[in-house]
């Protein structure tokens, strides 16, 4: 088995010879998150795709990310090294379930996480993150309907930070990964690290979000810390985001709310997949490559360039 750092070496080599920018989420595999040239959540790596001057983007991510970085770079190439590599919760809102919730709610605007799909972009009002839902939502009038998909836990804390429990109606979906975290496990942790910080994303449930010291997105764990005289974090949210704490922080210690915090799906991205991505003949990669149809395109496009407005 060849050592990550000839593997490293080998992908960089190739992205270099095919023009090619490497992106890795937060919670892509340590070794992937080393070779990629930026590192971020899928906003921030969707906004960089719109913006580098490469003409290939390797996503290391999910599919509905991926997508993104189409929507926003239509005349760029964007390959995964598995197309596999999908999102539950995405996958939990259909265009016919949505459109019939419309339907029984014809004065609701429609608020999507941005982990979804683009079929479900494009039925959209405005796409939000993790870090910006709050505002989004504040944006419309407090007496506004809203259906907020798909992520429930996520939802529910929006409408509780804006007070708006009785005009939100949320899809029931949600991340298997935060949705797990339970605060008898997290509190069990806490007894025996005395002081330590818990930063909980908001795709955790309730009872999680309300014990936790900061309740943040995974850019805003990676932030948190500069500014905190906390030596120790309990993180819930996937474990891959623990790689990044510990290289940007290296004098804290760092402790996952759950060892089991794992989403298969970010892991099916490896080395060799990248390379074998890469080192395809281009009429080949077709296998790899990600792209939608102009007529959703256009229309997901507007309720994300909403959200990034």
């Amino acid at each position: 088995m060849p050592h990550p750092n000839v593997l490293q070496q080998e992908l960089r080599q190739l992205a270099a010879e095919r023009d090619v920018v490497i992106l890795a989420h937060n919670y892509q595999r340590p070794e992937v998150q080393d070779a990629a040239d930026h590192t971020g959540d899928s906003l921030e790596l969707s906004r960089i795709a719109a913006a580098d001057p490469h003409q290939v983007i390797l996503f290391c991510g999910v599919h509905f990310m991926a997508e993104t970085a189409y929507i926003l770079a239509p005349q760029k190439r964007v390959l995964m090294p598995d197309k596999r590599a999908g999102c539950p919760m995405a996958d939990m809102v259909t265009v016919h379930g949505l459109r019939a919730l419309k339907a029984e709610h014809p004065d609701a605007v429609v608020v999507a996480y941005v982990n979804t799909s683009a079929d479900i972009k494009a039925e959209t009002d405005v796409c939000c993150t993790s870090a910006n839902a709050v505002q989004i939502v504040e944006r419309f009038p407090k007496d506004q309907k809203i259906i907020f998909v798909p992520d429930r836990n996520l939802g529910d804390y929006v409408a509780r930070q804006t007070g708006r429990e009785e005009t939100m109606i949320l899809w029931q979906g949600w991340c298997h990964v935060h949705d797990d975290f339970r605060a008898a496990e997290i509190e069990a942790i806490r007894a025996a690290e005395p002081g330590a910080v818990l930063m909980a994303h908001p795709e955790s449930r309730r009872e999680v979000l309300d014990v936790a010291d900061v309740v943040t997105s995974t850019s805003g764990m990676l932030r948190y810390p500069a500014g905190s005289e906390a030596t120790t974090f309990i993180v819930a949210t996937e474990t891959g985001l623990l790689y990044r704490l510990g290289t940007l922080y290296p004098d804290r210690k760092f402790i996952p709310a759950s060892r089991s915090a794992v989403c298969p799906n970010m892991k099916r991205i490896t080395l060799e997949k990248c390379i074998a991505t890469l080192g395809e003949e281009w009429d080949d990669v077709l296998d790899h490559e990600v792209s939608v149809g102009e007529h959703i395109r256009v229309k997901a496009l507007r309720a994300v360039e909403r959200m990034i407005e």
